[in-house]
């Protein structure tokens, strides 16, 4: 009877080779958290730093593992980094398109960290990690539909120490920086565990365990001269004009006059502040993309609410507009108006968003939201850069989206800008976080090209920033405003700028020998096996 009992009450036996539920779920939560913990490193917080233990705690997840494995948790972390992340792209649309994007994206970290967990295994494995996870920003910069480089590791790390590297290398030196530094914080505190356990620690892979954290932060030191915000060219006076929107969301183009009323009545505010003496004289004004959504040359109404506009300001001004020519795309277009002559020059933004201002699939997407059809005719691409003279001063135009691109903002500067515009139109997105991290981003493209850039936008946030990335002015979102500063001009180029993509190029070179090295490995001891199969070795059917 007691046997019986025995048999019957005790806990049974867990089966060989599995573990209890909790620790199963430790690497998936972990991995998750990683995400979560990227997320929370990311504009308006200024917590740049919790993107280093990030990824010491993604290391520790990955670390080992077998592709399949790194694949699914390598996933988890997408979704806890992007999910967040991206939610206001579903502000005005429902959570289809969020949760559809974000799922999308998280693919690409996936097949990053499935990269990471085969490298895992080789010497020096946080270098040949971190640019493996630098492979995946680029990938998922140019694919699909011209890919959507969102939430690049660089652009979390606009207040940190990490940003003169941007400087050096553009974002993807800074963000290879910041990830070989979380995986170097890891492979650190892995040793010192080993070395509590054993009681033996291997000085080689201590060191470079060490290196990979040091050598990120001394580095990032030592690109501080290449920090500069010198006048080299004299300086400008600039106003950027913030001239709100009548109701949030995407039918805020439905009351496109009251937009260009707003733009056109602040304007007219500044110059009577200008004649009162209460602000300095600008040399050249910047309106927002889409502060015009009525097209001036089709419409003389507009043609001359913008005319008067700029003729009491006195200066040139830049205006975005809607083009809506009689045939074929629209086009979404900045403009030059000169307070004499009107419309002189012209720039027709070249990196049209995807699912914003054209539909790919359009039938297919119309399956999952009717959202699309919003997008009547869709716009076309520009294919000339676009800097302006205003009033001797040359300045690079990047509109909205454009900025997330390295090429993008980068050719503007090698085409002669002194300055570089972002006019953005984030009325969309609500009071979201999008604007935060979108200017975010402007501010490591300043330290990135060394240049002074100045960011209006129709609802906010609008800025002034200097090319060390400091922000002197800033609006209030949804507050109409204008914002006057004296901002030094450059002409000089750092070295990100005179060395394009190749810092890119190099990391992902240094990525595929990684994991060239670990599939070489994987051959041969496939090789090695078969060989004693056929030796002499114990066959399954012996």
């Amino acid at each position: 009877m007691s046997a019986t009992m025995t048999s019957v009450d005790a806990p049974s036996p867990a089966p060989a080779g599995r573990r209890p539920w909790g620790r199963r779920l430790v690497r998936p939560g972990a991995a998750a958290l990683s995400g979560v913990l990227l997320f929370l490193s990311f504009p308006p917080r200024p917590l740049w730093w919790l993107a280093v233990p990030a990824f010491a705690l993604l290391g520790w997840t990955l670390y080992g593992l077998r592709l399949r494995a790194g694949l699914g948790l390598g996933y988890l972390a997408g979704l806890g980094f992007l999910l967040p992340l991206l939610i206001w792209t579903g502000e005005d649309v429902g959570p289809v398109p969020w949760l559809a994007l974000a799922a999308a994206e998280a693919l690409f970290v996936a097949c990053a960290c499935m990269g990471i967990a085969a490298v895992s295994r080789l010497p020096v494995w946080p270098l040949w990690g971190a640019a493996v996870w630098i492979l995946g920003e680029a990938a998922r910069a140019r694919v699909p539909f011209g890919g959507f480089p969102w939430g690049k590791i660089a652009f979390g790390q606009a207040d940190g120490v990490f940003l003169p590297l941007a400087a050096l290398g553009g974002t993807p030196v800074l963000g290879f920086a910041v990830v070989l530094c979380g995986f170097g914080l890891y492979e650190t505190v892995r040793r010192l565990v080993e070395y509590r356990r054993a009681g033996t620690l291997p000085r080689g892979p201590m060191a470079v365990a060490l290196l990979a954290v040091f050598v990120p932060v001394t580095a990032a030191f030592a690109a501080l001269p290449l920090v500069d915000d010198s006048a080299e060219d004299g300086t400008a006076t600039v106003a950027a004009i913030q001239g709100n929107v009548p109701r949030l969301g995407l039918d805020f183009n439905s009351q496109r006059r009251a937009v260009l009323d707003n733009h056109a009545r602040r304007t007219e505010e500044l110059a009577a502040e200008v004649k009162a003496g209460k602000v300095p004289r600008p040399d050249f004004v910047l309106w927002p993309e889409n502060s015009s959504d009525i097209d001036p040359y089709a419409n003389a109404d507009a043609r001359f609410v913008i005319d008067r506009a700029v003729k009491a300001i006195g200066v040139p001004t830049v205006v975005g507009a809607v083009i809506t020519p009689d045939t074929g795309k629209l086009r979404n277009t900045l403009i030059e108006w000169d307070p004499a002559r009107g419309p002189v020059d012209t720039y027709d933004k070249r990196h049209v968003q995807p699912f914003g201002e054209y539909i790919p699939m359009r039938s297919f997407v119309r399956l999952f939201s009717s959202d699309v059809d919003r997008v009547r005719r869709d716009f076309g691409p520009g294919d000339e850069v676009g800097v302006f003279d205003l009033a001797g001063t040359e300045v690079g135009l990047v509109t909205c989206y454009e900025a997330a691109f390295d090429d993008m903002v980068r050719d503007t500067v090698t085409h002669g800008a002194q300055l570089i515009s972002v006019p953005s139109n984030n009325a969309t997105f609500g009071r979201s976080e999008m604007t935060y991290q979108q200017l975010a981003m402007s501010r490591v493209r300043a330290v990135e090209h060394g240049r002074s850039v100045v960011v209006p936008v129709t609802s906010g946030v609008s800025a002034v920033i200097m090319p060390d990335g400091d922000v002197v002015r800033k609006s209030e979102m949804f507050t109409p405003d204008a914002l006057v500063a004296e901002v030094p001009l450059r002409s000089s180029l750092t070295p990100a700028t005179r060395l394009g993509a190749w810092p890119e190029a190099v990391l992902v070179l240094v990525a595929v020998g990684g994991l060239g090295w670990v599939a070489a490995g994987a051959v041969r001891a496939g090789r090695g096996r078969r060989a004693q199969d056929g030796t002499g070795g114990t066959t399954a059917a012996e």
